[in-house]
């Protein structure tokens, strides 16, 4: 499983959600992916986000002013 980390430090609501979204979509199911935010919303919008979509958010942290998330994409639904 892959990680990848996106930097949206700097960046207002919702685009920390939105460039989450965007990046999820081009990820394999399992994959990692670690958001960096200094928005204080992004710490209710990125764990709403995931109940809404699936997706787990597996850790949250806060280090000088900066959001850590690290979210699993979900796995495929069989069809």
């Amino acid at each position: 499983m892959a990680e990848t980390v996106l930097d949206v430090k700097f960046m207002t609501c919702p685009m920390p959600v939105l460039r989450t979204n965007k990046v999820l979509r081009g990820l394999a199911p399992g994959d990692r992916l670690r958001v960096l935010a200094t928005d204080r919303a992004a710490v209710t919008d990125l764990p709403a986000y995931c109940r809404e979509t699936g997706h787990d958010l597996l850790a949250m942290s806060e280090e000088a002013g900066v959001f850590s998330f690290v979210i699993r994409k979900k796995q495929d639904q069989a069809a």
